[in-house]
């Protein structure tokens, strides 16, 4: 049995807390009250007190809370509203100063909970996910295990991948071979972009049928125990690949295998990007590479740290991020290669397989 870490991760919250002058903190961010408790349900407020810890859910989740959280914190089930339940309990042990999840509590529900206490309530930025970027042997193997499925899946679909086919039926047989697998479900909606659409990054798979000697663009997740993988491999169909679509494809390799290799924890997250990104304005193309090159993975998809050219904030040991450069060109295309890389203190290590090199799918 892996090392149950709630109690350890629930300790460091607290000093974080203590940090910022906070007598308490309501998570109320469902990804980082699964990290806190186990708790997988959609509906759930947790209070972290200096000497406890109380999720308060509804009915639905009566005999389902308990069982995954055990120990790791008091239960409290409201059939008829969770926030009078947190009410009354403020109103038992009140709170000085009660910090709340600024990014993802709603001003309608902050005011609700400034109404249900006579303390001070204040924002907070990103305590509980500044813990999770730093990853435990455990997750890491999550991660590592979501993205061989990925990898298996893929391999299984590319075989019937051939021109004629649409972006959305692909996508719908790629996404199938990743739940047979194994796949908890898919942390974003499957990416399927051929041709002019590939320049998209964030293209929505559509009823495009995709053509001869086209690109096409595939970027997947699978999930295992709530951990994230995210991938993208770029290819060709129904050809040969033509002199401009290699020469770009090798380029975006290169800049993939530079940040790869010499990423180290410490650095800062923009100095980071610019090993890939450095290598493609070298060449003339800084203008068609607009994204960062990376963000965290974990039990979000995107999640701290981010690979950003506006972030100096120093990468942390034992993170893991996507390494994700593209280019792209409106109206002709765009190519982007993406695996998951742990920062362990000395170097990196890609948790996916890296097989980045061009497939021709003829």
């Amino acid at each position: 049995m892996p090392p149950d870490r709630r109690a350890e991760r629930q300790v460091a919250l607290r000093v974080a807390a203590e940090a910022e002058g906070l007598d308490g903190l309501l998570v109320t961010h469902l990804p980082n009250i699964r990290y806190l408790t186990g708790f997988t349900g959609s509906a759930a407020l947790l209070l972290i007190r200096t000497d406890a810890t109380i999720l308060i859910s509804d009915f639905r989740y009566a005999a389902q809370a308990p069982s995954e959280i055990g120990a790791a914190a008091v239960v409290e089930i409201d059939q008829r509203s969770v926030w009078e339940r947190l009410g009354r309990l403020l109103a038992a042990r009140p709170i000085g100063i009660l910090g709340i999840e600024s990014h993802s509590l709603t001003v309608r529900d902050a005011e609700r909970v400034s109404s249900l206490t006579r303390g001070r309530v204040i924002p907070t930025r990103e305590l509980v996910e500044c813990l999770r970027a730093v990853k435990s042997p455990e997750e890491v193997a999550a991660i590592r295990a979501a993205a061989a499925l990925a990898q298996e899946a893929l391999a299984e679909v590319l075989p019937g991948v051939r021109a004629g086919r649409t972006e959305l039926e692909i996508g719908a047989a790629l996404e199938g071979a990743l739940r047979r697998r194994g796949s908890e479900w898919h942390p974003f909606p499957t990416i399927v972009a051929s041709g002019h659409r590939s320049a998209l990054p964030h293209a929505r798979s559509s009823d495009k049928v995709v053509g001869v000697g086209e690109l096409l663009l595939l970027d997947f997740g699978a999930q295992v125990d709530g951990y994230c993988a995210d991938l993208t491999r770029t290819v060709v169909v129904g050809a040969r690949a033509d002199d401009r679509q290699r020469t770009v494809h090798e380029l975006v390799e290169t800049a993939q295998r530079r940040a790869i290799e010499h990423l180290r924890p410490g650095m800062p997250a923009c100095e980071g990007d610019a090993l890939a990104r450095d290598v493609i304005a070298a060449r003339g193309f800084g203008e068609a590479f607009g994204h960062s090159l990376g963000h965290g993975l974990g039990l979000e998809v995107h999640e701290a740290p981010r690979l950003a050219p506006t972030s100096d904030t120093p990468l942390p040991p034992h993170a893991v991020v996507t390494v994700e450069p593209g280019i792209y060109f409106p109206g002709w295309g765009g190519i982007r290669l993406e695996d998951d890389v742990y920062l362990h203190p000395d170097g990196t290590e890609c948790l996916s397989d890296g097989r980045t090199e061009l497939l021709e799918l003829v």
